[in-house]
C-alpha cells in the first residue's frame, strides 16, 4: 500500500491527496511531525519537509510538484497536467502562482498564523500578517473568477493540476472561514464544482481535534 507522508491543513499535502484519488489510487494517510526530525523520517526525506509518498515498491517521493508529476507519467488516466505542450506549460504555471504567489500572500498569512504557528508553540498570529491575508486573497479569488468566466476550468476546457493546487489552498484557509465567498461569486461557483468531486470529499471530512472546521467548509451548497 502507498503510504502519504502528509500534515492535514498543508496545501501541497492535500493537492498530493487530490491528486491520488483523482487517479483512483490507493494509499494510507500518515501525519509526520516534521519538525521532530525522525531518523526513520529523514531516511525517506533528508529535508524533512512533507509531502513524501511512498510508493508499494518502497520508493520514496518528496514534493508535490515531483509527486504529482511522476503520478501524471505513471498513471495517465486521467490526464492532470494537460496533453499538449501549452496546454500543460499553462497547468505548471497556475500551480506556480497557487504554491507560491497565494501561498506567500495568503497561506502563511492566514493558515501560517492561525494555525501552524499554534502547534509549532510560537506563539499567537501576528494581527498585520492576518490583516495582509485578509487583504490579499480578493486579487487571487478575483483572478480565479477572471480565469472561469473565460475557461471551463482554470487552464483551460480540462480540469487539471490548477485547480487542485488552487482549491487545495482555498480548501484550508475556508477551514477556518477566512474565504469570502459572497464577495466572490465566480470563484465561490468554481469552488462549489471541485467540492462536488468525489476526490474532494475527504479533504471535506477532515476535521482536527481541538480547532474544528466552519460549518459550512463541508456543505457543498455553501
Amino acid at each position: 500500500m502507498r503510504i502519504l507522508y502528509h500534515l492535514w491543513m498543508s496545501p501541497q499535502c492535500r493537492k498530493v491527496r487530490v491528486a491520488l484519488l483523482e487517479k483512483r489510487l490507493e494509499f494510507d494517510l500518515r501525519a509526520e511531525n516534521v519538525w521532530e526530525r525522525r531518523d526513520e523520517f529523514l531516511a525517506l526525506n533528508p529535508a524533512s519537509d512533507i509531502p513524501v509518498l511512498v510508493e508499494t515498491d518502497g520508493t520514496a517521493l518528496s514534493g508535490s510538484d515531483a509527486i504529482c508529476e511522476f503520478l501524471d507519467e505513471v498513471h495517465p488516466e486521467p490526464p492532470l497536467i494537460g496533453h499538449q505542450p501549452i496546454a500543460r506549460a499553462e497547468v505548471r504555471r497556475l500551480v506556480h502562482w497557487f504554491d507560491e504567489k497565494f501561498n506567500a500572500e495568503v497561506t502563511e498569512n492566514l493558515v501560517g498564523e492561525k494555525m501552524t504557528k499554534r502547534y509549532l508553540g510560537k506563539g499567537g498570529p501576528s494581527s498585520k500578517a492576518v490583516r495582509a491575508g485578509h487583504a490579499n486573497i480578493h486579487s487571487h479569488l478575483d483572478y480565479i473568477g477572471y480565469l472561469t468566466e473565460r475557461r471551463t476550468w482554470l487552464a483551460g476546457d480540462d480540469f487539471s493540476l490548477a485547480d487542485i493546487a488552487a482549491a487545495a489552498h482555498l480548501s484550508s484557509i475556508d477551514y477556518l472561514g477566512d474565504v469570502p465567498w459572497a464577495e466572490h461569486e465566480e470563484a465561490k461557483d468554481w469552488y462549489a464544482r471541485i467540492k462536488s468531486r468525489p476526490s474532494f470529499r475527504s479533504i471535506l471530512e477532515d476535521n482536527i481535534p481541538g480547532a474544528p472546521p466552519q460549518k459550512h467548509y463541508a456543505n457543498l451548497d455553501f
